[in-house]
């Protein structure tokens, strides 16, 4: 049941992540970077000290008492992460919401899910799972067949991205749902985002004594209901701080520069709709770490919960994609190409998910 139910809040979880660009498809007359900032506030700053507020009494406290060291690294972490949040607008933007988000996630659940098993197995601690411990048993090599699977449905996503290319332009229609596809400026940012994007996965690492404490608050409170389901929400906090800066920063830098500072006030354009909007977009994009943190606890495994959530947000995105035209234009061959990297990533879910429960 508890694998059930992890299962079931990373698909939510997912849903939210692949869906939180669609509300920014219906901001007017703004530039890129200031609807992405005005989300941005929401994603990084309000929504998730609300969330904590919520569900963990005291959080504040929790942060307080936490050393420097351990926010220092949470936060530096989450500035990284930033950059790869950064990009990945930029990747979506020039990608398309399908291949845009399945490059960029695919190579963050690689790098998120591998590496802090490999760091444990060189830095062992209690309740980690190390890369050898995968490697030796037979739930852990099932997990690493779902990651397999990934990367394949990963591997032919991207060579669908490549033959739309080459059907648009080759054709006279343009892509439907995006007009700016350029592949090889979307590839740049979105290997850079994919990479730095794994940087979140670390910091909920580098963070995890606040969750233990949250953890271990909420178990003192409530003897014998099992684990905190919303003990991470007090990390986000820290390590969305970080991406905040990074994307403020980087914002403020493109207003300057494009001269639209004046988007935030623009009476030519629906301002209301387009604060509202954004505010959506951004409270849902936080929502699929609210959903992962629930889904982690119920699964108590990190490289399968990050496998998980990051098929499941590909799995969502490439099904935005086709519904909103991404791929209008294109051959039966490439669109049978994606479908198929579609099947093959939900495969990777009921497989990791399998590898749990019989752990």
């Amino acid at each position: 049941m508890h694998v059930i139910l992890g299962v079931i809040f990373h698909f939510i979880g997912g849903f939210a992540s692949g869906s939180f660009y669609i509300p920014y498809k219906q901001v007017k007359g703004w530039s890129w970077e200031s609807f992405w900032i005005v989300g941005g506030l929401f994603s990084w700053l309000i929504v998730p000290p609300l969330a904590a507020w919520i569900t963990i009494p005291g959080f504040e406290q929790i942060i307080s008492q936490t050393s420097g060291t351990t926010l220092t690294w949470t936060y530096i972490l989450g500035v990284l992460w930033g950059i790869g949040g950064l990009t990945y607008g930029l990747g979506v933007r020039y990608l398309g919401v399908s291949l845009g988000s399945t490059i960029i996630l695919g190579l963050c659940a690689v790098f998120g899910a591998l590496i802090p098993s490999v760091y444990y197995n060189f830095f062992p601690e209690a309740g980690k799972d190390t890369f050898t411990l995968l490697l030796s048993t037979d739930w852990g090599r099932m997990v690493l067949m779902g990651l397999a699977l990934c990367i394949l449905g990963l591997i032919l996503c991207g060579k669908a991205g490549a033959m739309k290319e080459k059907d648009l332009s080759s054709g006279t229609e343009q892509s439907a749902g995006n007009k700016e596809y350029n592949l090889k400026i979307g590839l740049t940012v979105a290997i850079v985002s994919g990479i730095l994007s794994a940087c979140f996965n670390f910091g909920l690492e580098a963070g995890k004594s606040m969750a233990d404490t949250a953890n271990e608050i909420w178990k003192a409170a409530n003897p014998g209901a099992g684990e905190f389901l919303f003990r991470n929400n007090v990390i986000y906090v820290v390590v969305l701080w970080g991406g905040l800066t990074t994307n403020l920063i980087w914002c403020m830098i493109l207003n300057k520069k494009n001269k639209t500072f004046g988007d935030y006030t623009n009476k030519q354009t629906p301002l209301l709709k387009n604060y509202i909007f954004c505010a959506l977009a951004g409270t849902t994009w936080f929502l699929q770490f609210f959903f992962y943190g629930m889904g982690e606890s119920k699964l108590g495994n990190g490289p399968s919960s990050w496998i998980l959530h990051m098929a499941f947000i590909m799995l969502i995105a490439n099904v935005w994609g086709l519904f909103l035209g991404e791929w209008r234009g294109v051959q039966r061959k490439s669109l049978a190409t994606v479908i198929a990297g579609i099947a093959i990533i939900m495969v990777s879910v009921m497989v990791v998910g399998y590898g749990n429960g019989i752990r």
